[in-house]
């Protein structure tokens, strides 16, 4: 299963960086994630850990824990999420484009269990609410730095 979308942050390339590697601050920001801890001590990069939990197509709760896998500052990184017998990968890839930053995501889901597999079969129809999902957090995002933005050039 993989998904493919491209996203618009109003901001240049560091600050929409910096925006969405902020984990600690991320369930302000995005209603579907309800608490983000991160779990690793330090700067956020490579082997950094931290725990989602979000309510998933509106309705279940679920909570995760996620690794950076990759981190490229300001251009890229990665998260990896082994659970339920599947491997979740999510690429994020960061582009000055005019006045704001294109953010570029792929996700990856990789099921290694016969009833990963069984599952991953029977929800394939699932894939357009994921997408959905997906560019929601994304848009939210991108409101929530409009407003801390504009907050901070108001002050």
């Amino acid at each position: 299963m993989k998904l493919e979308t491209t996203h618009h942050l109003p901001v240049p390339l560091d600050r929409a960086f910096a925006y969405a590697t902020d984990f600690e601050h991320i369930a302000e920001r995005v209603t579907a994630i309800t608490a983000c801890e991160v779990l690793t001590p330090g700067p956020v990069g490579t082997g950094t850990r931290f725990r989602e939990t979000r309510i998933v197509f509106g309705k279940k709760t679920a909570t995760e824990t996620m690794e950076i896998a990759a981190f490229d500052p300001p251009n890229s990184y990665a998260v990896d999420c082994d659970s339920h017998g599947c491997r979740y990968r999510t690429d994020f890839t960061f582009t000055a484009e005019g006045d704001g930053t294109r953010v570029d995501l792929v996700f990856v889901a990789e099921p290694y269990t016969t009833g990963a597999k069984i599952l991953g079969f029977l929800f394939k129809g699932m894939l357009k609410k994921c997408l959905i999902a997906i560019t929601q957090d994304l848009d939210e995002l991108a409101a929530a730095i409009r407003q801390e933005e504009g907050a901070s050039t108001a002050s």
